[in-house]
């Protein structure tokens, strides 16, 4: 009896200490598991813009800061106000707050280049949006619209609607899709002399600009029935000059953006057409190329988002509040 309850209690111990052993295995794989989870480096983006006056880029801006966030990162926004100096000051402090990535849309192509060469230095990936930057090897990936076909559709709508035409362009030279906008445009009407550009002034990609290049315009007495504004801002800024000067009547604007005021201004009757981008798409195939990238997945050095021409014929089919 002394031996089986002997061997009873050898076999309860035994017992007791198969589960102490399974509970502190369980224990440890618990506490291992929470220890990889607080090891998770939360990454720091960084985002600049040649500026933040325009609705555009903050549309952009909110869609690339709901990924970093959903993803638990962080997103530091600077606004250098079209000042390349000053954007490449403010990419020199985000590197040293110990930002992991950039999302840049350079005030000058040409202009960010020593921000880049330092990007690489310190190993920091570099995504570009919405236009190109000059030494494109120094970057990852570029993510933009189409602006060749944004310009060019604004010239085919408009060669649809006038057999002639005296036409004002006014947009910024310093901006790479800018330029290719024009590009488009004037390729398209390259071979059709009945379509004459009568001035092109440039100038910053905002309404202010606009509206001021649009004044010189009319009081150098320049006779004009077509405007191609590089941007909406700017157009929409050539709009409020000729409005100011009662000189707008028979004029057709057309802008590149796709912008709520834009389509409001062509639903109103102001406005003849915009290229509509999507920054929404932009920022969000930006943010998403970013993560791929640091997962260590290929990405494409080139993305290209369609734009879509926007008229009071096809207005019912976008939302006026919003952007694409």
């Amino acid at each position: 009896m002394e031996q089986r309850k002997g061997g009873i209690r050898w076999k309860t111990r035994g017992a007791m200490a198969g589960t102490i052993v399974i509970l502190f295995l369980i224990l440890t794989a618990v506490v291992l598991g929470l220890a990889g989870k607080e090891e998770k480096k939360q990454r720091k983006f960084g985002a600049t813009y040649m500026t933040m006056n325009n609705p555009y880029f903050e549309v952009l801006d909110e869609n690339i800061k709901e990924i970093v966030e959903g993803n638990g990162d962080i997103l530091i926004t600077r606004d250098p106000l079209q000042d390349q100096e000053k954007q490449n000051a403010q990419i020199r402090d985000m590197i040293d707050e110990g930002i992991d990535v950039l999302f840049l849309n350079p005030v000058d192509w040409k202009g960010i280049q020593s921000s880049l060469e330092l990007c690489r230095k310190k190993k920091i990936p570099v995504f570009v949006m919405d236009t190109p930057v000059y030494e494109k090897e120094l970057v990852v990936s570029t993510i933009l619209s189409d602006n060749y076909e944004a310009g060019a559709a604004c010239a085919k709508d408009m060669m649809r609607k006038r057999q002639s035409a005296k036409i004002v362009i006014v947009y910024s030279q310093n901006i790479n899709s800018t330029s290719e906008r024009v590009k488009g445009f004037l390729d398209t009407i390259r071979e059709h002399p009945e379509y004459q550009v009568v001035a092109k002034k440039n100038g910053a990609a905002e309404l202010e600009v606009g509206m001021r290049e649009m004044k010189k315009i009319i009081n150098e007495g320049i006779t004009f029935d077509v405007v191609l504004g590089g941007n909406d801002p700017t157009a929409l800024g050539c709009i409020a000059a000729m409005q100011k000067m009662n000189k707008e009547e028979g004029v057709m604007v057309y802008g590149i953006d796709g912008s709520p005021d834009a389509k409001a201004m062509i639903k109103a009757g102001y406005m003849e057409a915009t290229s509509a981008q999507s920054p929404v798409r932009i920022g969000m195939k930006a943010a998403e190329t970013a993560y791929e990238y640091l997962d260590g997945k290929p990405v494409e050095q080139e993305i290209k988002i369609p734009v879509t021409l926007i008229t009071r014929d096809n207005m019912k089919n976008y939302s006026i509040s919003g952007w694409q």
